[in-house]
């Protein structure tokens, strides 16, 4: 027979049990939900992100995810305020210091001179940050070479720097080190240069579909219409056999929108795009719904555009481009 204080002993043990295994499902429940909001997050269902987020208690990666949605919705006061909070809870992350940099860049490139000015300043840190980090991460290495590309010496830019960094981007993605040293040499209009670095991309692209898109965007800027198709009919042939590409085929849409030049194909791309399960944040499905619907508008195809419109609306309701679109 137990005593009072053995019985009373074995209660509080159990009972610490049950609450171990409550605070353990918990967990479990609150991982479920933040791998769900970020596959939605993925394939573009901005409500059905922010609604599974909003549900969870606060957390670095919630804060991080939730930016990342208004980010795309272009909320950026909101974006700034989720990722910096992200960096507050885990100062430790190359991720989440790289997506604050993102927001930053984003509000930079809108904000007066002055605002940019000390914004651009943040990006830099943020983004330098990131890569000291984790040197092998390749966007931030990516994001942080198209700055100091970008930037004049003021803010710390510099093609020396970004040399740089395309040497580091040579051990863990060749690919787009090519393309960014294709980059400088473009942007010092050594175009010889820069056609060259940005087909040696395509060689070593483990998913060639996105380099050929690169090349195509080259041509489009120098009005290279021949090549400019070539380029594009690979990348949608690559695309065809990598189920990993399909948002190469937005950025070929892009590329063709920006031109003003084979709407129809554009709109194929588009259709592309959305009908596979390969889709991203980078490209998010409802914005691909907004570009589709202006599209089909310039081709004459109303009905085809109000029904891309309300596509959109239904995975982000209050998607500001998707609520002024008129044809």
């Amino acid at each position: 027979m137990r005593s009072g204080f053995q019985t009373a002993l074995f209660a509080g043990v159990g009972a610490g049990l049950i609450a171990v295994g409550a605070i353990a499902l918990h967990a479990h429940a609150a991982a479920g939900s933040l791998a769900e909001a970020h596959a939605a997050l993925q394939s573009g269902e901005a409500d059905k992100a922010l609604i599974l987020l909003n549900s969870l208690p606060a957390s670095a990666e919630a804060h991080n995810l939730r930016c990342r949605v208004q980010l795309i919705l272009d909320h950026l006061d909101a974006a700034t305020s989720e990722c910096q909070q992200a960096v507050s809870m885990d100062g430790e992350s190359s991720g989440y210091h790289l997506w604050l940099g993102r927001v930053l860049g984003e509000r930079a490139s809108r904000a007066s001179f002055m605002s940019a000015f000390g914004l651009a300043k943040q990006v830099r840190a943020e983004l330098e940050s990131s890569v000291r980090l984790d040197p092998r991460n390749a966007d931030a290495l990516a994001d942080l070479g198209e700055f100091y590309k970008s930037a004049p010496g003021v803010l710390g830019g510099g093609e020396d720097k970004a040399e740089g960094v395309a040497a580091e981007l040579d051990k863990v993605d060749q690919a787009r080190a090519h393309q960014l040293r294709g980059w400088i040499a473009e942007g010092h209009k050594d175009y010889g240069t820069a056609e060259r670095e940005l087909k040696a991309a395509i060689g070593v692209d483990p998913h060639p579909a996105f380099s050929w898109m690169s090349l195509a965007s080259f041509y489009r800027r120098r009005e290279r219409w021949t090549d400019l198709d070539a380029a594009l009919e690979s990348g949608m042939k690559s695309a065809q056999h990598d189920r990993k590409a399909g948002v190469a085929l937005y950025n070929g849409a892009m590329v063709l929108t920006k031109a003003n030049r084979t709407l129809p194909l554009a709109a194929k791309m588009l259709r592309d795009y959305l009908s596979r399960d390969s889709k991203t944040e980078e490209a998010p499905a409802f914005v691909a719904h907004v570009r589709l619907a202006r599209v089909l508008a310039q081709l004459g195809d109303k009905a085809g555009a109000d029904e891309q419109r309300a596509a959109a609306l239904a995975l982000a309701h209050d998607y500001k481009p998707a609520l002024e679109l008129k044809f």
